[in-house]
């Protein structure tokens, strides 16, 4: 089942659910670190379209087949060389279910209890005064399971992720431990070889762009309809979106709080440390939000069209 090491290259994996148009978030959290990572020396890279995550979230077969292909250009957009990495549909790979299932078999149901969108399902349905697991389906509640196998199913040693999603990197750790600890014996001696069935994987993380604000400030998400779409409706409905971000009512002129601005946040994934430094300065001056608002879409256009043309030229 598990993809073997067999030297020392080292193996990241990503991949994109196909519920939605790709935004900044999946471009941050996923996109870029995982595209810089497969230009390393010595790096095997693996990027996939999770259409059996899909599943969970949306019944809309149209969208999610849009979403494939949509998520599929923004890859190869951004500079993804196809011939370098390993690029595939997550619903292709039929052992990626069959290992879903050898590993449902040795995870507690206490460790799953605690995955955060369980937890987040049954804090919301008890806040409404409805039974815990209203409206909780078995496929969110075995999410992590499925995540741990598309990583262990290529025994991945890092995974570019967004710091919300450290947490199922754990989980999956958790789980190849326990199939290891089961397993390992009876693995070395039919395959002849040392070592365990299962690589653990870690997180791969931008401290600075861990996870980012949306339109309201809550993580951006397609679930949260507050993205700001990396290339639909092109320059103009970036601009546009942009302007949506919600910021205080403090006017220009007025000293403004960096720490406190989504608009900041977003600005910071994309800036240089003089950039960031220079934006943080003139809020605290009393820079106004229209214009902070036109810098960051300026700063954010200006690296997408480098990416592409990037891509373009490779």
């Amino acid at each position: 089942m598990a993809a073997r090491d067999t030297g020392p290259r080292r193996r990241v994996l990503t991949g994109i659910t196909t519920t939605g148009t790709p935004h900044l978030g999946n471009y941050v959290g996923a996109i870029r670190p995982a595209i810089a990572a497969s230009r390393e020396a010595g790096v095997e890279s693996f990027f996939f379209l999770a259409d059996y995550h899909a599943l969970i979230k949306s019944d809309d077969p149209a969208r999610v087949r849009r979403s494939r292909q949509e998520i599929a250009a923004t890859w190869l957009a951004c500079g993804l060389d196809a011939e370098r990495v390993v690029f595939y549909r997550q619903s292709d790979i039929r052992e990626i279910p069959e290992l879903t299932w050898l590993l449902t078999c040795v995870t507690a149901k206490g460790l799953l209890n605690r995955a955060h969108a369980y937890k987040a399902a049954v804090d919301q349905n008890i806040a409404a005064g409805e039974d815990a697991d209203a409206g909780v389906s078995a496929g969110l509640y075995m999410y992590p399971v499925l995540m741990a196998a598309d990583i262990l199913a290529f025994n991945a040693h890092r995974v570019p992720v967004g710091r919300d999603q450290i947490q199922h990197i754990e989980m999956a750790r958790d789980i190849a431990q326990r199939f290891n600890h089961l397993h390992g014996a009876a693995y070395r001696a039919a395959a002849g070889v040392d070592g365990e069935p299962f690589v653990l994987p870690e997180a791969l993380i931008e401290e600075s762009v861990a996870t980012l604000p949306g339109l309201d400030g809550r993580k951006m998400s397609k679930s949260y309809d507050n993205t700001i779409p990396l290339f639909e409706g092109g320059e103009r409905r970036l601009r546009e979106t942009i302007a949506r971000i919600v910021t205080d009512s403090r006017a220009p002129g007025e000293p403004k709080d960096p720490a406190e601005s989504h608009l900041y946040a977003i600005y910071r994934a994309f800036a240089s440390a003089d950039e960031a430094r220079a934006l943080q300065a003139d809020l605290i001056a009393g820079l106004g939000w229209g214009e902070a608002k036109q810098r960051l879409f300026e700063r954010v256009e200006r690296e997408l069209a480098r990416r592409c043309a990037s891509a373009t030229r490779a």
